[in-house]
């Protein structure tokens, strides 16, 4: 058949459609910053554009933005300490960030939610958070995209459900555990709010002219549990799915840690695509076992797990790729680093990557 663009190749293998091959699309989270500036100044975009692969702008552009009243924030940093408060009417939020300069990046030590007055706050700030369309940047760079790839830009008010939300910003996983025990009631009706927020931009998304919407959900049995997943994160990813697909939109559900546990729940989600799937050690799942439980319908995006794609050799690299696009041969698949790539991971790589999805028959 004849050679398709970038575009059409990742929605067609994503939609179960004839394509020209597979859809190579890498995930370059962690590994951009640290190329050289010259070529950041060139862009993501191009830069996956001259390697020979397929770009899909994961968190493309948010077709929102947000607007706090009646809260304040305050930060005080001292040495590679950040002590954050949130100040509102109704009482304050402490949290506390630390500074690695290996990963260049502040790490949330200290979660600002355990208490049930807490959590009393926490809602009080989603109900004065006002949501309000977005939708110019995201037009302007599809634009820039053409016929050269995907954007996929993000739903909901962090990326992610509204549990998901607890579990990485607020909470944590024990306080949280013990919060649903012993007050849930207080727990489930914060939760609500913050779901109320998350449909609003969804609602504003689906204004656009997006076609794969994206959720950071960074589910892994590492931090939440099979039946809280059940309980409290798959109605929400459900009603999106609903919404979504009355608009003929597709759900990509970005899930890069320990599934195992979790697939037979993901596999009876509205999502459409679940990105990011990683063997050990970063997750727990091959490709291979994914795609027997995942029904036709639910394509797959990853398989090239991270630590292995830094530590390889080109000629076991090739293997690995080999081995994947023939095990996922006709079904629903992109080829990609799964969640994100080492700063290490030479150009080279990328180079091989391209080729051979080129000539894989």
């Amino acid at each position: 058949m004849a050679e398709m663009t970038s575009r059409e190749r990742i929605l067609g293998a994503i939609r179960g459609k004839e394509i020209d091959r597979v859809p190579w699309s890498p995930f370059l989270a962690y590994y951009w910053q640290y190329v050289p500036r010259e070529i950041q100044a060139q862009g993501e975009f191009e830069y996956m554009k001259k390697m020979g692969a397929d770009p899909l702008m994961r968190g493309f552009h948010l077709l929102f933005r947000i607007e706090q009243k009646n809260t304040e924030y305050k930060v005080k940093q001292e040495g590679n300490k950040k002590y954050e408060t949130i100040v509102t009417p109704v009482g304050e939020l402490h949290q506390i960030r630390t500074y690695s300069p290996d990963a260049d990046t502040w790490f949330l030590t200290g979660h600002g939610v355990s208490e049930e007055e807490d959590f009393k706050v926490l809602q009080y700030i989603y109900e004065n958070t006002v949501v309000y369309p977005n939708q110019q940047p995201f037009e302007e760079g599809k634009k820039v995209l053409g016929e050269d790839g995907v954007g996929a830009p993000c739903i909901g008010i962090a990326s992610k459900t509204a549990f998901q939300d607890l579990v990485e910003h607020w909470c944590g996983t024990e306080a949280l555990a013990y919060a649903l025990y012993d007050f849930p009631e207080i727990v489930e009706e914060c939760l609500e709010v913050m779901r109320q927020r998350d449909r609003e931009t969804v609602k504003y998304t689906l204004d656009s002219s997006a076609q794969v919407l994206n959720f950071y959900e960074d589910s892994s049995t590492t931090n939440i549990s099979p039946a809280m997943f059940e309980k409290y994160t798959l109605p929400e990813i459900n009603e999106w799915g609903d919404m979504i697909h009355k608009e003929d939109r597709l759900l990509m559900h970005h899930a890069c840690g320990h599934l195992k546990d979790l697939m037979p729940h993901i596999a009876g989600s509205n999502i459409d695509i679940l990105e990011s799937i990683s063997p050990p050690p970063t997750g727990n799942i091959s490709i291979a076992d994914a795609s027997k439980i995942l029904p036709e319908h639910i394509a797959i995006i990853g398989g090239i797990e991270p630590t292995f794609f830094e530590t390889c050799t080109l000629d076991e690299l090739e293997k690995n790729v080999r081995d994947l696009l023939t095990v996922m041969k006709g079904k629903r698949f992109v080829l990609a680093n799964s969640d994100s790539c080492p700063p290490k991971v030479t150009y080279d790589k990328f180079l091989l990557i391209s080729e051979l999805v080129r000539k894989f028959k």
